[in-house]
Order: C-alpha cells, then structure tokens, then sequence
C-alpha cells in the first residue's frame, strides 16, 4: 500500500516522529488518508501501547469505522493477532466502541457525543473528518478542543487532525494548516527531472470538432517541459516524490494532497467530475473544490443588487403555483407587532418561486394572530395544473417569544409546523439538526410527545440562496430555443416591491479577525429589516426537513404524477387566488388536494 501511495510514508514517519505534537492532513478525497489512522492505531497496539482515541462525526460514523475498517484490519493483520480479545468473548474487553489491550485501550467516539470525549485520558488522539464535526458537542464547545483536553497530562502526547477542507474562514482543517510547517509533495519530471507540485491547471484535454469536452484524452503536463504524461506515468513519478515543507517547524507538521496523486483515480474521472460539476453550477463546483482538489470554498457572500432581481421578475397571478413547482414551504419570522410568513414552491434541482407573501399583523401577543396563522396550515395554493397544495412544512423561529410559539406548535400538532433555532455559523455536518425534545417533566425526563426544535445554519442557507440569486439565467431567445434554468433558480414574482426585495439582500458576508488572529466568516446586517432573507432561510430549512435535499428518483417522479394535468378539472376561478400581502382564511378544497405523506413526518 505504501510503495503505491508513497505520499503516506512522509505522513506516518511524521506520527512517530517524537519531535512533532501535531499533524495536520489537509486533503481531496480517494489519497488514503483514513488508512494513515488504521495504520497509527495498530501500530500503537503492536509496538507503543497507548491509550488512544479515534473521533469521527458522528456515533453512527464510530460505529460504521469499527466495524467495516478497525476490525477487518485487526483479523488480517497477523502482528494484531492475539493483541486483542475475540470480539465474541464474553470478557466486554473488545467492544464495537471500546477496546482493550494489553498497556492500553482503544476508544471511538462521535464527535456528537461530549461525554464520550471527555471520559478519560488519552495520549494518541486521532480525529478524521474534523470539518464534518458539529459547532459544539453538546453544550460543552468544539469537539476538537474538547478531546485536546484529555491529552494534557501526557508530554509525549500525539495528536493527529484529517479532513477534507470545506468553507474557507470556517474550515478546521484549513485553520489547523495555516498554523503547521505547510508540507506539499513535489515530484520529478520523468523527462526534465524538475520538480513539481501536481496542479489541476496542468491536466488538459482535448475537444472535437463541435467544441465537445473528450475526458478520455486527459493528461498531465510538465509546468517546465510540458512534456504529457499518462495516468501510469503520472503514478510512476508519484513514487519517487517528496515532501517540502514551506513554513518554519513549530511543533506542527501539516500535509497537504489533492487527488491527483492518488494511485485509484484516472484524469478521465476527474475530468468527468469536473465537468458535471460546471453544469451544477456553485454548488457543484464548491463539491469539486472540496473533495477533488482538497482545497476551501471561498463564499463570496455578495448580496445581489435589488435593482437586478426588480428587473429579473416574472409574470405570473398571485398566490398560484407555476408549473416547475411541486410542493410548498413556508417561513414564519415573529416580530413584536406582526407575523410575516413568505411560502414559497420548490421544484427539481431546488429551483424555487415565491407564491405567497403574507403579513398578519397583531404579533404574539394576540391570540388572533396564532389563529390567523393556523388557518395558513389548511389553506391551499393552486398550481397550474389545476391541482391545490398546501404547505408541507411550516418553519417557525423561535428566537421571539418562544414559549409562545412552542404553545402554539403544541396545539396544531408538529406534522406539518417546524420550531426552529437560527445558530451563526456554517454547520460543516448538516445544515439543520434535530429534532431536539424541548419539554420536560419536573423531573428533568424528556417529553416524546412535548415540543421539538430544529436546530438551523443560517449562514449556510443565507449563503445559498445569495448564490442561486447571482446565477446566470438564460436569455428569452435561449428559452425559446430549449434552455432551462440552472439548478437553484430563485424566480420571483412580479407583485414583488422594491422594499420587499431590499430585505432579501439585506446582509453581506464578512471576513471577521478574532483575539488570535484567525479569520471566520460572519453575516452582517446591511439594513434594519431584513424579514424577506429571515422568512427565505426558514422557508428553505423547511424544504430540507421534509427531505427535498436527499429525495430518490422516484419520489420526485411520484410529485410529477400527482400534479399531471386534468383535463376535467381545469377551472381555478372557482376558488379565487387573493392578492399577494393578504391575511388569508382557510378556503374549502374544491379541487384535488396534495398532500404527501412523507412530507408530514
């Protein structure tokens, strides 16, 4: 495995290398960098007993590492054998999170788990996939600094840090590098013996004669030479490469790969990759960036001009459902005099319209204003199939009079309503988490059937949606033509006013300085009103609740089937659309209803 991937030699030798505390692995996906922590922890059971933790994302994540990567690599390993109890056994000293060892013990925690990283000391700590890690274990802080602390009492303690980079300015990973020697590996020329690192502005293709991409004609070539080199070639230079590191040695060895040095993968697929993840727009690219090239995103974070989107709008009546849309959303921001609730549509690829801008007024105080908004629940939107939807979740912030709303959530029921909790910061597992049980006995015991709350990155969805706004659209000749729009499209309706539109792009994304020095990335008010990106955000944490984000083929089909068009059912003037801004009552369903089982859950 080492003679193949010789990269892994330089990043093991740094693991044993007494003089060196930290070891940071910045890297793409498919280089092998799990298989540096495979071969840290037997190495410490066979030759150097220790107590060792490995963290991963999540529990699940710990379970799934033991059980399909630990355990295959201590049955086939035969200096392992005997080094470890049969699993089988009866002793408890070789469990699936737990495990022990003569002069040591092995534990494997989630990141998502605060009493399972504080519970003991450790001298090897191992933590894969630090930017997949939530914000806090718990209410207890970073889960990184928090398993630190249990190395503290050991001098010749060893800490290990592997990720693949996300947001840049948010990024462990990428914090954790700046502050290490910057190790990247460079490798000879096979005819001009330069020495290089391996870049993704040097794999080239060609094209047809049409202008067609062909990624079966990828290569490398030499930034001195420019000599080609094939995939074999590629990994014959790789073997003889070696680390440099650019920064002074401080305690901190960190190493830096992108696949093209790994052994498994051809240029054709990256090639290929790449290309699907242009067509994809940022969301893909930012995919790319990650896991292909191990680098960070950089979030631009810049609002839209309002002027722009005023001009982009789009014809279509009031409170109706345009054709692409094929279930509804909706977000309810609570001020202190009024509730306002956007809903929006949501179809393929997170394409999305605004449908329906709703203001009651009263605030949380009158008990009006929660029946005004529950009558919201039952009302139905038509499409222009002929078909009427209803909301399939309802996201509510809770930062305003949450006792409140948790009593009015209570009272409809949490199928169709969604409490939620706006957390700064970019959530580098899952933009939204939970449910969380909110109620409880005098007891302190959590109430199954009390409140829930779900847990929301604001700044991820914020970031989101300011790149769907920025998107390119085609032009009307384009449309005519055959073109759709990109995948995230935010279409916005005529009705629309200029100040409406100015809430939406009423933040901007900043580069903040802590006490340390280090850089985070922050969303900052532009204006005092901002409820249009407020009702945006939840609309869209709404859409990821109800599984938009992760939906199968056939799901999406089965939306489409629903909402075919009915040639005996065509006349909506039977239930009138109100106009936008309205307070709506529950209207009677006239016409065909949907209403998605697993959109309710």
């Amino acid at each position: 495995m080492t003679e193949r991937a010789e990269y892994q030699r330089g990043i093991m030798n740094a693991i044993s290398d007494a003089s060196v505390e930290t070891v940071v692995v910045k890297t793409s996906a498919q280089v092998g960098k799990t298989e540096c922590i495979l071969n840290t922890v037997g190495y410490h059971v066979d030759q150097d007993p220790s107590p060792i933790m490995v963290v991963m994302p999540t529990e699940r994540d710990a379970e799934t590492w033991s059980k399909d990567r630990f355990a295959p690599m201590a049955r086939d390993t035969p200096c392992l054998h005997g080094k470890l109890s049969d699993p089988k056994s009866r002793d408890g000293s070789n469990k699936i999170l737990h495990k022990k060892f003569t002069g040591g013990h092995l534990t494997i925690v989630g990141a998502n788990a605060p009493s399972g990283l504080a519970m003991r000391p450790i001298r090897i700590l191992l933590c894969d996939e630090v930017d997949r890690y939530p914000p806090s274990a718990g209410a207890e802080g970073d889960p990184v600094n928090l398993a630190r602390k249990r190395t503290v009492t050991f001098w010749n303690r060893k800490i290990v840090l592997v990720s693949t980079p996300t947001i840049k300015g948010v990024s462990r990973i990428d914090a954790a590098w700046e502050e290490s020697d910057q190790r990247r590996f460079w490798v000879p020329c096979l005819d001009c013996g330069t020495h290089q690192v391996l870049r993704w502005e040097q794999v080239h293709w060609e094209k047809d004669a049409v202008g067609a991409h062909l990624p079966e004609t990828a290569h490398y070539v030499c930034e001195e030479c420019s000599s080609v080199w094939s995939d074999a070639q590629r990994w014959s230079v790789i073997r003889h490469g070696e680390w440099r590191a650019e920064n002074p040695f401080a305690g901190i060895a960190g190493f830096h790969l992108n696949e093209i040095y790994s052994p498994w993968v051809r240029l054709e697929n990256m090639v290929r990759a790449f290309l699907s993840a242009k067509d994809q727009g940022a969301e893909g690219m930012k995919t790319f960036v990650n896991t292909s090239l191990g680098e960070t995103w950089v979030e631009t974070g810049e609002a839209p001009d309002w002027e722009r989107l005023y001009d982009q709008r789009q014809q279509w009546s009031p409170g109706t459902v345009p054709e692409g849309g094929l279930f509804l959303t909706a977000g309810a921001d609570i001020q202190k005099d009024r509730i306002e609730v956007d809903v929006w549509a949501w179809g393929r690829g997170l394409e999305s319209w605004l449908v329906d801008h709703i203001v009651i007024e009263g605030g949380p105080q009158e008990t009006e204003s929660w029946q005004d908004l529950e009558l919201l629940l039952n009302q139905t939107w038509p499409h222009e199939s002929g078909v009427h939807l209803r909301i399939a979740k309802l996201a509510i912030d809770t930062g305003y009079e949450a006792p409140a709303v948790y009593a009015w959530a209570r009272r409809v029921g949490f199928g169709q309503v969604a409490p939620i909790k706006g957390v700064e910061g970019f959530n580098r597992s899952s933009p939204v988490s939970g449910p969380t049980l909110v109620d409880a006995t005098d007891r302190g015991k959590k109430l199954k059937r009390g409140a829930r709350l779900w847990t929301v990155s604001v700044s991820t969805f914020k970031s989101e949606t300011y790149r769907f706004l920025r998107a390119s659209r085609p032009t009307d000749e384009e449309r005519a033509e055959g073109a759709g729009y990109l995948p995230g499209t935010i279409h916005l309706p005529d009705w629309v006013d200029s100040e409406w539109l100015k809430q939406l792009v009423g933040e901007q994304l900043v580069t903040v300085k802590n006490k340390r020095g280090f850089t985070r990335l922050e969303w900052q008010k532009l204006r005092e009103r901002n409820e249009a990106l407020d009702c945006r955000v939840y609309a869209r944490a709404a859409a990821w609740i109800v599984g938009a984000d992760r939906w199968s083929e056939a799901r999406w089909q089965d939306l489409e089937s629903q909402l075919a068009h009915d040639p005996e059912n065509t006349n909506t003037d039977l239930v009138p659309a109100p106009q936008a801004g309205q307070v709506k009552r529950a209207r009677p369903a006239t016409r065909r209803v949907i209403s998605s089982g697993y959109m309710m859950r």
